[in-house]
């Protein structure tokens, strides 16, 4: 492919109202004012998945800002999305890595290693979409299944869930359920009864709201453990991220790699619905957005970041704010990679409490799992043919029960060995033909 191909000159038309498509922008001001709004859309789950697999949030939000560059870049600026830290990760880094759930993972070169395999994989298949097409993979995995992996993906971390409500701890205490549940009430009354954009922001609000109640009764009414602010205090202002070099580990890497499996059935739902939104075709950069993402997985790889992947937050701000200005996306990747330097902002991220983190979590992996459910809906799934009501059904018990296949040192879990019954499922079990009734 001639370089001039994949980057074309990049310009946006100026407009100041109604629709902005992504090839227009508004004035600077507002652009600006824009892209630091997805940053906040996307800002809870980016920081909260790195924090339950043990990475440092500040890494991951750096590199989420320099991945969403060279996303950018690769398609052309053409697709407006941000990437940020991918959820399907948590269960098989954590696996991989046997972490703990408390304090940073001592295993992350590890998980790195499984992170860039991934990151491989799914380059390659966008390579392969931009030379044949996008046909196959629709065949391989039809709504049914894409529907059953994200499904899948919500219920397996629904155990990582709770345990962050117990303060990862076997020792349930009411002050944590008390703060988690009311921090799950706030996110659903944030997203139904917020004024303005901050609807748009359930996940960041609602979680500011569980610490600041966390705080008021803990630190002030001594009712809980106190929020620790000491680290808060000595973090400087400004700092290089903690980068932080891959170990290739064989059972680690096929562990995770799989993982792109998930990745391609996510990002090619963004895409399918970005396009639905502007009215503009976007199948001819489904590959590019597969190797964009690829690439963006290797980088975050070799500096210690998470997986990332195109953001469904972000879609659900230009939904309703009905602007599609790749532009944006720039502003808030340089955004994100301004945090990236300020170890203050990680430290706070660190000062957040595993009840307030465990209260999002269950939304966050609650919406994961009724995803799966709405790409049903929306493409009509029948469930009265056994086909699809049989591969549904044993994905998501294999998934939920956390089914792991193990020879030797390789171990498949849940996700990946739910997926691949999926797929297989499907492609194996045909609905015998009606008999001809003129031969019976």
């Amino acid at each position: 492919m001639a370089l001039d191909r994949l980057l074309p000159s990049f310009s946006w038309k100026e407009k100041r109202d109604g629709i902005i498509a992504p090839d227009e922008r508004l004035p600077w001001g507002q652009t600006i004012a824009v892209g630091v709004q997805h940053i906040f859309a996307m800002f809870g789950a980016t920081v909260l998945a790195p924090i339950l697999m043990g990475f440092d949030p500040n890494t991951a939000i750096f590199f989420s800002g320099i991945g969403t560059l060279i996303f950018f870049v690769i398609v052309g600026g053409r697709v407006p999305s941000y990437l940020g830290s991918s959820f399907a990760f948590i269960a098989v880094v954590i696996a991989a890595t046997g972490y703990s759930g408390a304090g940073p993972n001592a295993n992350i070169p590890v998980a790195l290693g499984g992170i860039i395999a991934a990151g491989v994989l799914y380059a390659l298949v966008g390579v392969v979409v931009m030379v044949v097409g996008t046909r196959w993979i629709e065949t391989l995995m039809p709504p049914v299944v894409t529907g059953a992996v994200v499904a899948v993906i919500g219920l397996n971390l629904a155990p990582v869930a709770i345990s962050d409500l117990n303060g990862k701890t076997e020792a349930i205490t009411s002050f944590n359920q008390v703060v988690g549940l009311v921090t799950v009430a706030s996110v659903g009354l944030v997203a139904l009864h917020a004024p303005g954009i901050l609807r748009r922001l359930p996940i960041l609000v609602g979680g500011v709201i569980g610490y600041l109640i966390y705080l008021v009764l803990a630190n002030g009414l001594n009712m809980g453990p106190p929020i620790d602010f000491t680290a808060l205090d000595k973090a400087a202002w400004l700092g290089m991220p903690t980068l932080v070099a891959p170990i290739f580990q064989a059972s680690a890497m096929w562990l995770i790699a799989p993982v792109a499996i998930v990745l391609v059935a996510e990002n090619l739902g963004h895409v399918k619905a970005v396009g639905a939104m502007t009215g503009r075709n976007l199948d001819a950069y489904i590959g590019r957005a597969f190797l964009g993402d690829g690439i963006a997985t290797i980088v975050s790889g070799f500096g210690g970041g998470t997986g990332v992947t195109t953001y469904a937050e972000n879609i659900g701000v230009m939904a309703v704010t009905k602007i599609y200005s790749t532009l944006i996306f720039v502003v808030a990747a340089l955004v994100a990679i301004l945090l990236g330097f300020s170890p203050k902002f990680g430290a706070l991220i660190g000062t957040i409490p595993w009840a307030v983190l465990g209260g999002l979590a269950i939304v966050l992996f609650g919406l994961i799992a009724t995803t799966g459910a709405r790409i049903w809906g929306q493409n009509q799934v029948d469930f009265t043919q056994n086909r699809n009501l049989i591969t549904v059904a044993t994905a998501l018990t294999m998934g939920a029960g956390n089914f792991t296949v193990k020879i030797g040192d390789f171990a498949l879990g849940g996700i990946g060995t739910a997926t691949l019954a999926a797929i297989v499922l499907y492609q194996v079990l045909r609905e015998r033909p009606a008999p001809d009734a003129s031969t019976a």
